[in-house]
């Protein structure tokens, strides 16, 4: 391998230097930090250690892979379906989509046509190129093609260097790239569905049709996330909470979830485990008004910037808004005492009803919905004390996800290119004091550039679940600017006024959409410390009734949550029913011989086998493994 590789050489011929497997697996490379297509030929002499390739199995191959898979997609659309506008198509995780304005509406029928003719298109192999034109160019180019969208997506552009498209055989879209080098670098994908999508995500715009498809870089990949999407279905949260008798949806209340008694028992018992662990690592509870007069959102921002989302309302001629975040009423509680430096930090903790304006097309089951309540807590310290605080919280949301077997990955987010407050110095070491925490607490993380908050850097708690997908849950974000607009203070050692360091986390992130994930996650039979019920009697017939209600009465005397199911039914009926369906944990079956000798017959969920055990015994025993 060279150390130097001369001006003029493209990185094909690179790649090929490097090695067999780099010029097979290649899809794109950097050239001091820059993504390039392998097209790309160098400027200048430059060094070996400037350059490296992105393969297609990496995170950034596969993003490549999955962009210029919609790129091939939209070419196969308009291929089969001429006079179609064509929008905008990003790749996204583990997939990508595109919005078209279609002359008749696609249905989902013509997916498999739209596949089949992308297969096609990989077999021919068609260069990909990419070519550098300037915007009045691009705009004639696009009038004349009567492609509106990108016409008013590149009017938008500012005026300055030349433009990068990207061409494909008879196919032309405006893209920064890289991509791939031909169509036969895509051959792991399969499409998904089509949904409607206002283009621009406006409502006041014209409803597109956006097509969603799954891209790997190789069909094992593929085939593996379609068994685990295969898998996830059966789980459906929505389908197994309307099973689960846990929570409704309503048609007088669209995004707005009613919680039945056994998903109240189940949200209680969660609920009931997050206050004991954070009791317990120092946290003090508050509850703040749903409803706030708007100067409140003015002075945070919230007016300015979120105010589209913001349910409102007029109280004796002046103008209120529902709650979207709780920081600003926990802020107004920090500030009704004069704090001392000696009492930082201040942990406080709030399970904040908030309520977000989402469009109906949005909103999914649990996962997605118009009120929600945040498991928000707020930590009010000095500068000082960032990365110890950090490193604490880290560590209780270690202890609380391994709770649930929920591993996880940490990503840092730093500050955004454009649009933050704040000196880049107070930003670089906000972000050095993360950094430090993650470390400190024995936790890689990668680095996710520019994605912060306009207020401060953030750490993201990736999840993943028992079936391998990932879920964004709890964060940790250092803020810059409201502790400044709200002018908070604490007396520091010197009599002094500073500036308290302010920390929003969620753990949960809202507990509607944890308990869809954990629903997900168990597939509806939850440990026994958090099932709904957690204990089910089943009679064999009447004449053992009340031994049964006896046991149910010192049951519900314990704290168990119980059910007496004394039907008629037959007990094989009964055992599918409660294993089967309700997936109840612990199941007793109480006949004649229970009770002469009295015992309990216990059987556990997804076992058939029965147990035997004195009912003092059994009674002894439940309390402390129903314990959290």
């Amino acid at each position: 391998m060279k150390e130097i590789y001369e001006k003029g050489m493209n990185m094909f011929s690179i790649a090929k230097d490097r090695g067999e497997n780099i010029i097979k697996d290649a899809v794109a490379a950097k050239i001091a930090g820059k993504a390039v297509d392998m097209s790309t030929i160098l400027d200048n002499d430059t060094k070996s250690t400037d350059m490296e390739f992105i393969l297609g199995d990496s995170d950034e191959g596969e993003e490549i892979i999955r962009h210029s898979t919609a790129h091939m997609m939209a070419q196969a659309v308009v291929r089969l379906f001429p006079g179609t506008k064509v929008a905008i198509g990003p790749a996204i995780e583990n997939g990508f989509y595109y919005d078209f304005d279609p002359k008749e509406q696609f249905t989902e029928e013509d997916l498999p046509k739209i596949e089949a003719e992308m297969k096609k298109l990989s077999k021919e192999n068609i260069k990909i190129q990419r070519i550098e034109i300037s915007k009045e160019e691009a705009i004639k180019f696009f009038e004349k093609a009567g492609e509106e969208y990108k016409v008013e997506i590149i009017k938008e552009i500012a005026q300055g260097e030349n433009l990068s498209f990207y061409a494909q055989g008879d196919f032309i879209d405006l893209c920064r790239g890289p991509h791939v080098p031909s169509t036969s670098y895509l051959k792991a994908f399969k499409l998904k569905a089509v949904a409607g999508a206002y283009w621009r995500g406006d409502s006041k715009n014209k409803m597109l049709q956006r097509i969603y498809g799954y891209a790997f870089s190789n069909n094992q990949k593929l085939d593996d996330f379609l068994k685990m999407m295969e898998e996830a279905e059966k789980r459906d949260h929505r389908k197994l909470g309307k099973e689960l008798d846990l929570f409704m949806i309503s048609e007088y209340g669209p995004g707005f979830p009613f919680w039945l008694q056994k998903g109240m028992a189940l949200r209680n018992a969660l609920q009931n485990f997050w206050l004991d662990v954070h009791t317990k690592a120092g946290y003090e509870f508050v509850q703040t008004p749903i409803m706030l007069n708007k100067e409140l959102w003015e002075i945070s921002g919230h007016w300015f910037n979120y105010r589209e989302n913001m349910y409102t309302s007029s109280i004796d001629e002046t103008e209120f808004a529902i709650k979207p975040m709780n920081c600003p009423g926990s802020i107004l509680v920090y500030k009704n005492n004069i704090h001392s430096y000696k009492e930082l930090p201040i942990r406080m903790g709030e399970f904040g009803l908030v309520h977000r304006h989402e469009a109906s097309g949005a909103l999914s089951g649990l996962f997605r919905v118009r009120t929600f309540t945040q498991d928000d807590a707020h930590v009010y310290m000095t500068e000082e004390q960032i990365t110890d605080e950090i490193c604490r919280v880290i560590l209780l949301y270690k202890k609380v996800y391994e709770k649930f077997d929920l591993k996880f990955n940490i990503e840092l987010s730093t500050r955004p290119e454009e649009k933050y407050i704040g000196e880049i110095a107070t930003w670089d070491k906000a972000e050095k004091a993360l950094a430090l925490a993650c470390e400190k607490a024995g936790f890689e993380y990668k680095i996710n550039p520019g994605d912060g908050a306009f207020y401060g850097p953030k750490l993201d708690f990736k999840l993943r679940d028992s079936v391998g997908r990932i879920w964004q849950c709890g964060t940790i974000q250092l803020d810059m600017n409201l502790p400044e607009r709200f002018d908070m203070s604490y007396i520091s050692e010197d009599g002094s006024k500073k500036r308290p360091v302010m920390i929003h986390r969620a753990l949960f992130g809202s507990i509607e959409r944890f308990i869809g994930i954990l629903i997900e996650h168990y597939s509806g039979a939850f440990p026994l410390w958090l099932a709904p019920v957690q204990v089910k009697i089943l009679t064999l017939n009447d004449e053992v009734i009340p031994y049964a209600k006896k046991i149910y009465d010192e049951l519900i005397n314990r704290n168990i949550r119980v059910e007496l199911d004394d039907r008629t039914e037959t007990i094989g009926y009964k055992i599918r029913e409660a294993n089967g369906k309700y997936k109840i944990p612990v199941q007793l079956i109480i006949g004649k011989n229970e009770v002469e000798k009295n015992q309990v017959s216990i059987r556990k969920f997804g076992s058939n086998e029965q147990i035997n055990e004195s009912l003092d015994e059994f009674l002894k025993k439940i309390p402390e493994d129903a314990k959290f």
